[in-house]
C-alpha cells in the first residue's frame, strides 16, 4: 500500500465554513493524502473524530510564515518529494492565505481569486452560483482532477470520549437524550447588511419553558451575559468546546437555530434542524443535510407559532 503524501490545508476562519469543508477535506484523504490542517484553536475539537492534525494559526504574519516554514521542513524529512509537486491548498479566498504560503516557500493552490493567482502553483475558477459547500467540494476535485459529485450528507462525527462527556452534562441537569430542544440564538455579523437572527427568539423560548419543555443552549464566550439575561430559564453550558457542543447537538430531540455555525454542525451530525431563514441566500448558505428544514419569509420572519409546531411534531 502506497504512503499517504502530506498536504497542507488551510482552513477558513468560521465554524460553518469548516464543516462545510468536511466532504472536501475527507475526499483529499481518500485520493492518498493526510492532512495537516491550519485553522482555528476550535478546529481541533470540532474535527477530532476524523483524527486530522490541527495546527493553529498564529495572527502575526511573521509567526504564521514560521509555522508553515517549520511544516515544510518537517514534511519534506516525512516526503523527499514533497517539494517537487502542488503541496497546500488554500479554502480561504484571501490575498494573505497565498502570500504566506509562497513566503514559506509551498507550492500552493486554491480558488483564482483576489488577484492572488501568481503566488500559487495554480489557481481554480470559482464558479458562481454554487452552495458553500459544493465550492469547496469542487476545489478539491479540481485540485486532485477528478469531477465526482458531493455527497447528500456530511456525516460530521464525535468521539466516543466526547460523547461520554456529553451524557454526564445531561445527567447532571436530568435530561435525557433526545428529549430536549437545543437553540443556537447568537448570529454573528450580517448578511447583506442585514440581522440574521430570528427577532422572536427569546419569546420561543420562554413559550417553550412554559410548555414544560427542557431547553438547552451553549452561548459563546462573548455571549454568555446576553444568555443569561435573555434566556434565564434555559441550561446553558458555558465553557464547552465544539466536541461537546457538537454531541449535545446530535442528541438533541430538535434544534432550533439561527443562520449561524452551530446550525451547520447540527445538520453536519444528521440532527433534525429548523431554522428560521432570514436575508442570507439559502442556495448558497443554507445547513446542508437531508434532516434539514429552513422556514424563510424574507421579509418576514417565520411566527413563533410555527416554529413551536415543529417543536411538537419532534418531542413527545
Amino acid at each position: 500500500m502506497t504512503e499517504a503524501r502530506p498536504l497542507i490545508v488551510r482552513l477558513r476562519n468560521f465554524v460553518g465554513d469548516t464543516v462545510l469543508s468536511v466532504p472536501a477535506l475527507r475526499l483529499l484523504q481518500a485520493h492518498g493524502y493526510r492532512l495537516e490542517l491550519v485553522g482555528k484553536n476550535w478546529a481541533a475539537g470540532l474535527l477530532e473524530a476524523e483524527g486530522w492534525a490541527v495546527n493553529v494559526r498564529p495572527q502575526a504574519l511573521g509567526e504564521r510564515v514560521a509555522q508553515l516554514r517549520e511544516l515544510r521542513r518537517r514534511l519534506r524529512v516525512e516526503d523527499p518529494g514533497f517539494d517537487r509537486r502542488s503541496n497546500t491548498l488554500l479554502f480561504p479566498y484571501a490575498f494573505s492565505a497565498a502570500l504566506d504560503a509562497r513566503l514559506a516557500g509551498l507550492h500552493a493552490e486554491g480558488h483564482a481569486v483576489e488577484g492572488r493567482t501568481w503566488l500559487m502553483r495554480r489557481g481554480h475558477p470559482r464558479r458562481p452560483g454554487r452552495h458553500t459547500l459544493v465550492e469547496y467540494w469542487e476545489l478539491a476535485c479540481d485540485f486532485l482532477g477528478i469531477d465526482e459529485p458531493p455527497p447528500s450528507a456530511i456525516g460530521l462525527q464525535v468521539t466516543a470520549g466526547q460523547r461520554e462527556r456529553t451524557l454526564a452534562l445531561l445527567a447532571a441537569q436530568g435530561i435525557a437524550p433526545g428529549h430536549y430542544v437545543m437553540i443556537c440564538p447568537f448570529a454573528n455579523g450580517k448578511a447583506e447588511f442585514l440581522d440574521r437572527s430570528w427577532p422572536a427568539f427569546p419569546e420561543f423560548a420562554r413559550r417553550l419553558h412554559g410548555a414544560g419543555r427542557r431547553v438547552v443552549m451553549v452561548p459563546g464566550p462573548a455571549e454568555i451575559e446576553a444568555a443569561r439575561q435573555l434566556y434565564p430559564d434555559v441550561v446553558r453550558f458555558e465553557g464547552v468546546g465544539l466536541g461537546i457542543y457538537s454531541a449535545l447537538l446530535q442528541m438533541a430531540g430538535i434544534v432550533v437555530s439561527n443562520d449561524t455555525g452551530p446550525g451547520h454542525i447540527a445538520a453536519g451530525v444528521g440532527a433534525r434542524l429548523v431554522t428560521p431563514w432570514g436575508p442570507a441566500d439559502p442556495a448558497i448558505w443554507a445547513p446542508w443535510g437531508p434532516t434539514v428544514k429552513l422556514l424563510q419569509h424574507w421579509p418576514g420572519w417565520a411566527s413563533v407559532a410555527e416554529v413551536l409546531a415543529e417543536v411538537d411534531q419532534a418531542l413527545p
